[in-house]
Formats: C-alpha cells, sequence, structure tokens
C-alpha cells in the first residue's frame, strides 16, 4: 500500500493525530508497530515522530484527546469509549482496538452492599456525567464528589460508594469494595472529528489507518496453518480445514499430492490439528500472521 501523503497534506498541513497517554499507550504503540507505523518519543516529551509521512502526533490523557478532536484541533486519536459518554463527544468512532477492555462500575464496602440504593448518599467519581445520570437512574438522592484519580480509596469516610472502570476488579477488592452494579463497557477505540473526514485527503489517509489498523487486528486472531495432502486423501483434510474463504491449494513436487494453506482462526487449534493429522495431513506447519486484509 502506498503511504505517499495525499496531495493538500504536508509537513506544514499534517494530518493531527492523538496518542493516548498512561495505560492505553503501550497498546496502541504495538498496534501501530504492526501495521508498520513505528513511533519515536525520543526527546521531544509530548510531540513524537511517526515513520508515517505528513502526520503530527501528540501525546494526551484519553479525556483531552477526546476534546481536542471534538472540537477539531486532532483530526483523530485513540481513547476510550468511556470519556466519549463522559464527554457527551460529537465524534466518530472509527474503530474498536478491542485493546485495555473495562467496566464503568459502581462500588461499596461489603458491609454497606445491602439495599445499597436507599442508603447510598454520596458517590465518587471521575466520570460526573456518567455518575450523575446514574444516580438519577437508581434513584439516588446524594451528593457527587468529584476526584481526580485513586478513586478507590474514598469509601467509607469520604464517600458512600464509587463510580470507577476496572479490568479485573482486583484494586476494588484490594481496597474492600465489591461491585454493586455495571454502567457500561468500554475499550481503546480510534475516533475522528466529523469535519476531518469532510475533507477528502484528509479522510483518505484516515480510512488508510483503519484499513491497516483493522488488517493487524483481524490477523492477531487467526494463524496460517500449512498441510501436506495425497490426492485420496484431499477432500477428508479439507473438510477439517476452517479458512476465511477457500484455501490455496499448490501440486508438490513430482505429483506426490498437494499442499493447503488456510488462515484459520486461532482458537480453533486445538480441535483442527488433531482432526487434519486423523484425516491424513501430514507436515503440518502453524505460523503467526502480520496482517490480513481482506
Amino acid at each position: 500500500m502506498n503511504l505517499s501523503p495525499k496531495i493538500s497534506l504536508s509537513q506544514t498541513n499534517p494530518l493531527r493525530l492523538a496518542l493516548p497517554k498512561g495505560r492505553m499507550k503501550n497498546g496502541v504503540f504495538q498496534l501501530l508497530a504492526e501495521a508498520g507505523i513505528s513511533v519515536n518519543i525520543g526527546d521531544r516529551g509530548y510531540r513524537p515522530r511517526l515513520s508515517w509521512e505528513a502526520v503530527e502526533a501528540k501525546l494526551l490523557k484519553p479525556q483531552n484527546a477526546i476534546e481536542m478532536i471534538a472540537s477539531g484541533t486532532r483530526d483523530l486519536g485513540f481513547a476510550g469509549a468511556d470519556w466519549v459518554a463522559e464527554l457527551d463527544a460529537d465524534v466518530v468512532d472509527l474503530l474498536d482496538t478491542r485493546l485495555n477492555p473495562v467496566r464503568l462500575v459502581a462500588a461499596l464496602p461489603l458491609a454497606a452492599a445491602g439495599n445499597w440504593t436507599q442508603t447510598v448518599r454520596s458517590v465518587a467519581s471521575e466520570y460526573g456525567r456518567l455518575t450523575t445520570r446514574w444516580m438519577a437512574d437508581r434513584g439516588i438522592d446524594g451528593r457527587l464528589v468529584r476526584s481526580y484519580g485513586a478513586t478507590e480509596v474514598f469509601p467509607p469516610e469520604d464517600a458512600d460508594c464509587i463510580v470507577d472502570n476496572t479490568a479485573t476488579g482486583a484494586t476494588l477488592q484490594a481496597n474492600g469494595l465489591v461491585i454493586v452494579d455495571e454502567l457500561m463497557t468500554s475499550s481503546t477505540r480510534l475516533f475522528a472529528n466529523r469535519r476531518a473526514l469532510d475533507d477528502a485527503s484528509r479522510r483518505d489517509r484516515i480510512e488508510d489507518l483503519v484499513l491497516l489498523l483493522t488488517a493487524v487486528l483481524t490477523a492477531r486472531d487467526r494463524v496460517m496453518i500449512e498441510v501436506n495432502v495425497s490426492a485420496d486423501r484431499m477432500d477428508a483434510v479439507m473438510g477439517c480445514l476452517p479458512c476465511m474463504r477457500e484455501p490455496t491449494v499448490a501440486q508438490l513436487a513430482n505429483n506426490s499430492g498437494f499442499a493447503l494453506k488456510v488462515a484459520a482462526p486461532r482458537t480453533s487449534l486445538p480441535v483442527v490439528i488433531p482432526a487434519v493429522k486423523a484425516a491424513g495431513g501430514t507436515d503440518i506447519v502453524v505460523t503467526n500472521i502480520a496482517q490480513i486484509v481482506s
């Protein structure tokens, strides 16, 4: 694929990308690297350099990234769906990377978990809008306590309950809290500014990026299975092989049989490999795939 700058994009008029700080950073950087786009932070701090030409990147907190994308000072960027919901931001959801899956939950001390909707009078959270709406939906007549990180330490002295995101629940458990409700699920996604998508040259580059990232994400779920088979066992082996469309078939030297190649779901391996072997397949090779473009 040609990733050279589109005609109206240049170093003085670049595509403006927001990259995430914090826990999302490593996963996004690795995803970009697998798509062939390296990110070099170097000594420039918050303004990393990308190997993808005519792109100007900046490291931002996810909530700030969403604000900047919505306002148009960033054309696109990575952030959690939870912050789009919290900020009620008018942005376009381009791609779910499935990275950093979390749940936005309500939690409180175990001793207070019984009849909690009637006893909660204060809720600590960084998510003011979502928490206020949740309190109204649950009939909780109380006050919001704004937190700015480490929300789990508020109960029981400074708040009765918290609303926070969690991946495993381990931090909540370590602080003596139990989950009593779930507000939403979230993950790292790629968002774009609507006006940027109306600009043909920017839209083309954005679509290029979505294509490349989708190819990587698709490949992560699959492996390449290669197997040799004699002509008389061809149908039996092919019947065992899941593939995206049709398997690739090549004749072996000296007409000794055929080589089959398929991109199969990674999770199918425990069933597929024994079945292929039992059906007469030989010389089975399984390899990872870098990208798959359908």
